[in-house]
């Protein structure tokens, strides 16, 4: 049985562990909001510490490079949301399913979550940092519907095929930003056009993207 004082050490690593998770997300949600704000990837430590609503030692304690800031919200956003995608989706046996779900959970989460769809329709389609976000559950989908031969395109076609997703998202999340189309519209539309890019036919695209979608995962 573990000592009580070995206990209590423990316990207060563990609050320690859990406050510093608490700042970080605090200081990556508010550059997230700068960022996409300004439409710079470069913000100073005293911007970012207003921001926060934190002080400039808070920001050095808990940011390993504040230098590389941009870098690290963007891929820290992009495997969240990877995967979030790929737990809501993964009971789906057709990846052509699991597509469309993927794009449409892009789309509505950038209408529920504004500041993130700022995000990534500024950023996602011209940063590295942030290609990680169509090199998860995407590509997997592709590769997977290419040898399950539900896709029909060749393989060497496989970057332009996820640059079609990746257009298509960040121009779904645009439509519904600047109000030409809601949320629901623009997403099924999207997933539609891709699918039936992809080699899907057109009815069982329509029938794929209009499908119920589920609540992303946490």
């Amino acid at each position: 049985m573990p000592k009580p004082d070995l206990v209590g050490k423990h316990s207060k690593k563990s609050e320690h562990r859990k406050r510093n998770r608490t700042v970080q997300s605090r200081i990556h949600a508010a550059a997230m909001r700068v960022f996409a704000e300004r439409k710079l990837t470069d913000i100073s430590v005293s911007e970012l510490s207003q921001a926060a609503g934190v002080t400039r030692a808070t920001i050095y304690n808990n940011l390993a490079d504040p230098d590389s800031l941009f870098e690290s919200v963007a891929a820290e956003l992009a495997r969240e949301m990877n995967r979030r995608v790929a737990a809501t989706v993964k009971a789906k046996s057709d990846p052509a399913e699991r597509l469309s779900c993927g794009i449409r959970l892009y789309v509505r989460r950038a209408h529920e979550d504004v500041l993130w769809g700022n995000f990534i329709s500024r950023f996602a389609l011209n940063h590295a940092s942030l290609q990680e976000l169509w090199s998860g559950p995407p590509i997997d989908d592709l590769r997977e519907g290419m040898r399950q031969l539900r896709y029909s395109f060749p393989a060497e076609q496989l970057p332009s095929a996820v640059a079609l997703i990746a257009g298509a998202v960040v121009g779904a999340i645009s439509l519904v930003d600047q109000g030409y189309r809601g949320w629901r519209d623009a997403g099924s539309e999207a997933a539609e056009l891709v699918l039936v890019a992809l080699g899907i036919t057109r009815d069982e695209a329509r029938r794929l993207s209009t499908a119920d979608l589920p609540t992303l995962e946490m």
